[in-house]
């Protein structure tokens, strides 16, 4: 037995089944490996490439290892206006890598999203999906100090 298939399992037979199983998997290791996609085409008895459709098409899910603290950007269109690039240039200087990365410890990974429903206060980040709105390139050191 695969390290995930007792997880896969426990949610074999739900509507959303292997959605929810993949949240499960991620919760507990921070992205969806190959084998927990394999083993999951497996049991819930998909063609494999369905199951890595499911594993790449929601932005949630990574099929690549994250840092502790997951920061994503939202790059719509009003967190554009509000000066969003400005917000990804001081959290590439402050952490040392670019969008898509990982900190050598571990620690950060940057990723873009799509809207968070937070409008009302762009532009928006998140960490670990906790909002931070209204975000200036000045805020971003005391935000991560947080971390």
């Amino acid at each position: 037995m695969s390290n995930y298939e007792e997880i896969l399992d426990e949610h074999k037979g739900l509507p959303g089944g292997i959605i929810q199983a993949y949240h499960a998997i991620q919760k507990k290791i921070r992205f969806l490996p190959e084998e927990a996609i394999l083993t999951a085409a497996k049991v819930f008895a998909i063609p494999t490439k369905d199951a890595y459709e499911v594993a790449t098409f929601y932005s949630y899910f990574a099929t690549k290892q994250r840092g502790q603290n997951v920061i994503r950007i939202c790059e719509s269109a009003p967190c554009h206006v509000a000066g969003v690039n400005e917000i990804v240039a001081a959290l590439e200087q402050e952490l040392g890598i670019k969008m898509g990365e990982t900190t050598p410890d571990g620690k950060f990974t940057l990723e873009f999203t799509q809207c968070v429903g937070q409008c009302q206060g762009t532009p928006v980040v998140t960490i670990n999906r906790k909002p931070y709105v209204d975000v200036a390139p000045e805020n971003i050191p005391a935000i991560l100090a947080g971390y």
